[in-house]
């Protein structure tokens, strides 16, 4: 399992996927990830924790992303412009 950070809170989070996931199958032993990366409709490519990825408004742009910060361990919301 790959580990980097969120591009919009800057936690460290892991991406699920590859040979170490191979034989899962589902449980839940960790392996599911923290983050996902999302291809926006302005065309910007971002790998986002779950927290963040929540707080984002529903048609997001890359200035959403930027603006995201950490508020504790389970949360993010967007920062004032």
């Amino acid at each position: 399992m790959a580990r980097n950070t969120c591009d919009g809170c800057g936690r460290t989070v892991s991406v699920a996927g590859g040979i170490a996931n191979l034989w899962t199958f589902g449980e839940n032993d960790g392996s599911d990830g923290t983050a996902m990366t999302l291809e926006l409709a302005d065309g910007s490519e971002h790998l986002l924790c779950y927290p963040c990825i929540e707080a984002l408004p529903d048609e997001p742009t890359a200035d959403d992303v930027e603006r995201l910060e950490q508020v504790d361990e389970g949360s993010s919301q967007l920062g004032v412009q």
